[in-house]
């Protein structure tokens, strides 16, 4: 195999010195038009390829950006890291995808490896956001952005306002005369998930004569939806919830075939609200209603915000910012 050209060849070939060619790429704008044009032909006729590694193990750092997610399979996370990884292109900076899976051990296996890689930076919607492994990465020179959670300080964090998400999706219920509710969603440790359904309990209280029942799930997906939706069916007619909040999209579609499967009809019979508004929502058989987050813009906001910690470094003062989340009515809740 014939070895890589070194960069003392490609001074060689541009009659320059190797001090000129590292200017060049590392600091292109104090290297004349000229000699840059000459370096640039050598690095070409040559094939050479400089040493990331090398590079990055000399500044401390590198351009990669770790960005953790819960389930890689949501396509709300998806848009997150498609939000993430446009503003990180636009400032020649890798993602890399993590997905946690809703496993602390997981987790904290990613965290160690972005750590040991010398990461710019990590982007995470984490399992937890108390855990101490967080605050101990920024103390050791790792900035860490949390994205659609809220933090209380010691991170920079883009959230959407969850109890609000909650209570548009209970109002929008209870006006079209539900009284009895059922949520979906877990696991209740969750902040996002406990969020939503504060702000359906709170809605449902004021309400007086409306009754909310929870249905906690392991995990966020279809399967569990679908599982959800059977158990519900086969309740008795009389106590056997007309509405549905499901914590994410994922859960309302499963909700939704379960409800197809044991001949109830949507919204006639129950009705659906989901939340995310991921694509898949508009374009389930019957259209789903959904509570609405900005994830692109999430993605987008969390990597300007770690764009801004590393540049700022010291100086650098943390900023927690609060989207606000829409309710998009769609036929599964409509007015029977």
């Amino acid at each position: 195999m014939m070895a890589a050209p070194s960069i003392k060849e490609v001074a060689q070939r541009a009659g320059v010195s190797v001090g000129t060619v590292s200017n060049f790429l590392n600091r292109p704008w104090i290297v004349a038009p000229t000699t840059r044009q000459r370096i640039q032909d050598s690095i070409s006729t040559l094939g050479f390829v400089r040493n990331e590694a090398a590079r990055h193990l000399r500044a401390g750092h590198s351009r990669t950006v770790g960005l953790v997610v819960l389930d890689v399979a949501n396509p709300f996370f998806t848009d997150v890291a498609e939000g993430a990884e446009s503003l990180a292109y636009e400032h020649d900076t890798v993602v890399m995808l993590c997905n946690s899976k809703t496993d602390p051990v997981r987790e904290g296996h990613h965290l160690d490896q972005l750590e040991q890689q010398r990461v710019m930076g990590i982007l995470i919607t984490p399992c937890d956001s108390a855990d101490p492994r967080l605050l101990a990465l920024t103390a050791r020179g790792t900035p860490v952005v949390l994205v659609d959670r809220a933090a209380d300080g010691g991170h920079c964090s883009v959230s959407v306002d969850d109890k609000l998400g909650g209570r548009l999706a209970g109002n929008h219920l209870i006006e079209t005369g539900h009284q009895r509710i059922a949520f979906i969603g877990g696991p209740l440790t969750m902040q996002q998930v406990k969020d939503r359904l504060a702000g359906m309990t709170a809605t449902v209280e004021k309400a007086g004569d409306v009754e909310l029942q929870t249905h906690e799930v392991d995990v966020m997906g279809v399967v569990e939806g679908r599982a959800a939706g059977e158990r519900i069916a086969q309740l008795p007619k009389r106590s056997r919830p007309t509405a549905a909040f499901c914590a994410n999209d994922l859960l309302a579609l499963g909700f939704l075939q379960a409800m197809a499967v044991a001949g109830l009809r949507v919204p006639q019979d129950m009705a659906i609200v989901g939340y995310d508004d991921i694509d898949f929502a508009a374009a389930a058989a019957v259209p789903l209603s959904s509570v609405r987050q900005p994830a692109e813009l999430l993605g987008r906001t969390a990597m300007e915000l770690l764009q801004e910690e590393v540049a700022a470094a010291e100086l650098h003062r943390h900023r927690q910012v609060i989207f606000q989340p829409d309710l998009v009515i769609r036929e599964s809740s409509s007015r029977p």
